[in-house]
């Protein structure tokens, strides 16, 4: 099911910038995955296949970093000249006039969009259409589904994704490739449809840590994010976090013998405990989101309450009676555990943390997205988390870890990322 993986997109765009390699050849090498694979992943909302393909001959190095490289669009980005709907039948065919503003720097930077992406209900827990590359009957995840599941099928070499809860992290995992969601406000979110406006955070999918830092650097500005060659040896903090017991067995099992592999391979591995604080945090991100989800989508709910699921719609009902008194003393708690979370990790000399993506392999059936149990602290954190994939379930579906960094240090945690992939072996390219 899963078409061939095409070069890198960092790689890419160097032999593009150097004039070995054609953009053409590049893109038909995607298109070629898109007419194989699409009809039974459905990871597009909408294909702009035929405008990529004839530009591709118009690409020159000089447009910019992104030059001959095509990108995927979680549908909850607004595009000028695509339909964005947000996963919902209120805006079927709705065409925003501007491009978000991580959609343009894509754009300045030579990018070419393949297209919108399926995306869940508002980017929330309701299933689009999207299956799962590596076993159709299973779900891909969610929110950002189409996205996680259009670079698992090499349709794309990079796609844009959101995370409010587990919406990055959780679909690399169950996909099998990397999700980086960034330091809450890394990326611009101008244009983009917002749920919670103290947890929604743009992020990047791909296939490997360094084009995940190679399109971050795009869309934040910032320079230095790639991870480097030079020799390195992480010192890793083992989290099995106050969430341990939702994993399933398969997952605590490999997450152990994780832990063992990154030691055999060279990394300081040690066991990290989180303190009391932070027992509550995951509870605390639930009833954050759905109180800012139920302003955020005040209209929508008030105008066009029969359009929506009733999963969304119960749960906004529930964020209407939540009270701003505990919303707020939970984003103090927050605030104190981000600082804490720093200074314990700097007790221990530790570079990044390592945790599970979620509670297992990607569960059977296409009427659920799966739990976000193990995303939702660090989400209400805002620190840097990229799920790393390489490790597998006895029926072969991928199983994710993820790697944690400290607020802002998202520099130090792409390293560490880039090193742990390395480590499993999962970081080289398959073909050209």
């Amino acid at each position: 099911m899963i078409g061939s993986r095409p070069l890198d997109a960092h790689e890419a765009a160097r032999k593009i910038q150097a004039g070995t390699l054609s953009p053409r050849a590049y893109t038909e090498s995607l298109l070629e995955n898109v007419h194989t694979c699409e009809e039974e992943v459905r990871a597009w909302e909408f294909l702009n296949t035929e405008a990529v393909a004839a530009t591709a001959d118009l690409v020159t190095a000089d447009l910019g970093c992104l030059a001959g490289i095509p990108v995927g669009v979680k549908d909850i980005f607004d595009t000028s000249d695509m339909p964005t709907a947000y996963g919902s039948s209120i805006y079927s065919g709705h065409q925003p006039a501007w491009d978000a503003s991580c959609v343009a720097r894509i754009r300045n930077a030579g990018g070419q969009v393949m297209g919108k992406t399926v995306t869940t209900e508002f980017a929330f827990f309701s299933p689009g259409k999207t299956r799962n590359p590596h076993h159709t009957a299973h779900t891909p995840g969610g929110s950002s589904s189409g996205s996680a599941a259009a670079v698992a099928a090499g349709m794309v070499p990079l796609a844009l994704g959101t995370q409010t809860a587990g919406s990055m992290i959780r679909p690399a995992a169950f996909c099998g490739i990397v999700g980086y969601k960034p330091t809450f406000g890394f990326v611009c979110r101008a244009g983009l449809k917002s749920f919670s406006e103290s947890l929604d955070t743009v992020g990047v999918f791909a296939a490997s840590v360094k084009d995940a830092a190679f399109l971050a650097a795009v869309l934040s500005g910032r320079d230095g994010l790639s991870p480097g060659d030079a020799a390195f040896t992480p010192r890793i903090g083992l989290c099995r976090s106050y969430e341990w017991d939702h994993a399933e067995p398969v997952m605590q099992d490999a997450f152990d013998k994780a832990g063992t592999q990154l030691a055999k391979a060279g990394a300081k591995v040690v066991n990290f405990n989180l303190s009391s604080p932070f027992s509550g945090l995951a509870t605390v991100q639930k009833a954050i989101m759905l109180f800012e989800g139920a302003q955020a989508l005040a209209h929508e709910h008030r105008v066009h309450r029969n359009h929506l699921s009733d999963r969304l719609r119960n749960d906004l009902n529930e964020g209407l009676v939540i009270s701003a008194m505990s919303v707020d003393q939970g984003k103090m708690l927050a605030d104190k555990c981000r600082r804490c979370l720093a200074d314990e990790m700097d007790e221990l000399g530790l570079d990044a943390l390592l945790t599970p993506s979620a509670i297992g392999a990607a569960p059977a059936g296409l009427e659920a997205t799966g739990d976000p149990v193990f995303c939702r602290a660090w989400t209400l954190l805002g620190v840097p988390c990229i799920n790393v994939p390489g490790l597998h379930a006895p029926s072969g579906l991928p199983l994710g870890v993820q790697v944690v960094g400290r607020f802002g240090d998202d520099a130090r945690a792409l390293m560490v990322a880039d090193w742990v992939q390395s480590a499993f072996g999962t970081s080289s390219n398959y073909r050209e």
